[in-house]
């Protein structure tokens, strides 16, 4: 007898099979997705395993860097006793230094026998490049009868030029190169302008820290940083000597001691410190003041750009 396939049995047929393609489907993507995911677990397991083990590998460098930390904060004042001995330091800040650092570097100067004359700080408004033609021409009328501005022209070296000529003693002379109205007529203009913050008790001295922060942020930080590198030149130029020390990111193409390194003019004349956020790189500022004395120069620190970490020692 000859069977008559009808049209609904050839649907019955053809749905009967696409269900059992998905049957197996599911169960395929089933087991191949258990097998992924225990994969995925195991990996994430490892994973796991060794970012605690990293962790627990910077918990134990930072406690040994703490310690390190504490014993050259506590070894500092012997280490440096006597450098500076009847010599005069004064400070000047940035916006971005700690005030922690300065407070434990003043003391610190202090140990090796210098008298620091003052503090004077910088404003966020000093290197602001949008208002660098008002510094310069505030600098030029405020620039006491009879010395003369640097012929650059850019607000830091110009800036520099003035309170160099306010702050730092004569390195022939050794007398201050201002009288004491001309320097509190001219520093009470830089304040009235906004530029910088100066104790009433300040003096010019034989030589001068600048303290600055790490690595600027703003969108004008390229600008920022070269202004406060040259001013820190310029001041180096106008006494005995200076050293300009920052912390960490400071060396870096964004921050003033990266600046001044990458400039063989500037690291001729001054000095750089690039972890001043440290007790040791504290003690090493001090001793990049006495080298100043001797008419040395160096840039010293931990950063890639450093001869050294600190004066006479050479990078390993």
């Amino acid at each position: 007898m000859v069977r008559v396939i009808t049209l609904r049995y050839h649907i019955v047929s053809i749905t009967a099979v696409f269900l059992s393609l998905a049957v197996g489907v599911v169960l395929g993507s089933t087991a191949i997705s258990g097998r992924l995911l225990s994969g995925l677990t195991e990996d994430n397991g490892s994973l796991g395993a060794q970012v605690a083990d990293l962790q627990n590998q910077r918990n134990a460098l930072d406690a040994r860097l703490a310690d390190q930390d504490r014993f050259a904060a506590a070894i500092g004042p012997l280490a440096v006793k006597g450098v500076l001995t009847d010599r005069t330091v004064v400070l000047v800040t940035t916006s971005d230094a700690a005030p922690g650092d300065r407070d434990a570097l003043a003391e610190l100067l202090r140990s090796a026998g210098a008298a620091v004359t003052g503090e004077l700080q910088l404003t966020d408004a000093f290197p602001d490049p949008g208002k660098a033609d008002q510094l310069r021409d505030l600098v030029a009328r405020l620039q006491p009868a009879g010395t003369e501005l640097p012929t650059a022209t850019d607000p830091g070296t110009r800036a520099g030029g003035l309170l160099g000529t306010l702050l730092l003693l004569d390195a022939e002379t050794n007398e201050p190169q201002a009288s004491a109205d001309e320097t509190a007529a001219a520093l009470a203009g830089l304040a009235g302008g906004g530029f910088v913050k100066s104790g009433s008790d300040l003096k010019p001295a034989q030589l001068v820290v600048v303290l600055t922060g790490g690595a600027l942020t703003a969108d004008s930080a390229a600008d920022r940083a070269s202004t406060l590198a040259r001013f820190a030149t310029q001041l180096d130029r106008s006494g005995v000597g200076a050293v300009l020390a920052g912390s960490a990111g400071s060396a870096d193409g964004t921050g003033p001691v990266g600046v001044v390194r990458a400039d063989t003019a500037a690291t001729s004349v001054l000095s750089t410190v690039d972890d001043v956020g440290t007790a040791a790189g504290r003690v090493v500022t001090v001793l990049a003041l006495r080298e100043q004395l001797d008419g040395k120069a160096g840039r010293y620190g931990v950063a890639g750009n450093a001869q050294g970490p600190a004066p006479g020692i050479e990078a390993g």
